[in-house]
């Protein structure tokens, strides 16, 4: 495999048919980056600004998704005015998937379906119940 490096410069490129694994990026900007029809199986993503990130038609079963949102307290880019705009999931299958630790607060849920969800242990059908008796 050839190793090519591109260091402090400024360049487009037009990638087709590779085979780019094990490549490194860092501290590149990459605005406006299109990736299309690729296989990206163990990609990690560090420290990045993904502002505006849409993924479409993709499979992620097994992605972990941490540590997202403003940078934290301690960290150099930590800015406490600073709130970041809200996400958005749309047509997901989020089957026996976990949230754990998360800021849910404003989230609006639009039809879903609920079956076997629970909230620190308790379905959300019997929360929903009690709510509206």
């Amino acid at each position: 495999m050839e190793l090519v490096e591109i260091i402090n410069c400024q360049k487009q490129l037009n990638v087709y048919e590779a085979r780019i694994e094990r490549s490194t990026i860092r501290m590149s900007c990459i605005n406006e980056l299109l990736m299309e029809d690729v296989s990206a199986t163990n990609v990690t993503i560090l420290d990045a600004n993904l502002s505006d990130l849409e993924i479409n038609g993709a499979q992620m079963g097994g992605a972990y998704l941490h540590n997202i949102g403003m940078p934290p307290k301690g960290h150099l880019y930590h800015d406490p005015k600073a709130k970041h705009r809200p996400l958005k999931f749309e047509d997901c299958d989020l089957e026996g998937s976990t949230i754990s630790n998360c800021n849910l607060t404003n989230v609006t849920l639009t039809g879903c379906n609920l079956t076997g969800t629970t909230i620190n242990g308790i379905p959300v059908t019997d929360l929903l119940k009690a709510y509206h008796q």
